[in-house]
């Protein structure tokens, strides 16, 4: 069993930054990737980044130049730097892990609610 637990969101003017963090802990190995995904009201959930266990990352073409996710191995914890933040990234995020080992398994955290004023 794999827990995530997020944090950082909050509230930021238009064109503010923000980080999320998210702590993986738990039986963590034969990582596939680590990543965050979106889900504004009204929409369906959107990938935004990944990084695979091997460090490559993966963006959503909207948040290309803006956000960057990393991941200190250490602390199993990954983080995503958002900035020139704008209202359309208003959303509540959601951490993922998902691992490879006799199956695929995915896991999810709880959500930080991001919340972009104009």
């Amino acid at each position: 069993q794999v827990h995530l637990v997020e944090s950082g969101g909050g509230l930021v003017q238009t064109g503010g930054s923000l980080r999320l963090s998210c702590a993986a802990s738990g039986s963590i190995f034969s990582i596939i990737d680590m990543g965050w995904y979106r889900e504004a009201p009204g929409k369906q959930r959107e990938l935004v980044a990944t990084i695979t266990g091997a460090g490559s990352t993966n963006y959503a073409d909207s948040v290309k130049g803006r956000f960057t996710n990393s991941r200190d191995n250490v602390k199993n914890t990954i983080y995503l730097q958002m900035n020139s933040l704008n209202p359309e990234d208003t959303a509540v995020y959601y951490c993922n892990i998902r691992l490879l080992t006799n199956a695929l398994y995915s896991y999810w955290g709880q959500g930080t609610q991001v919340t972009v004023s104009a």
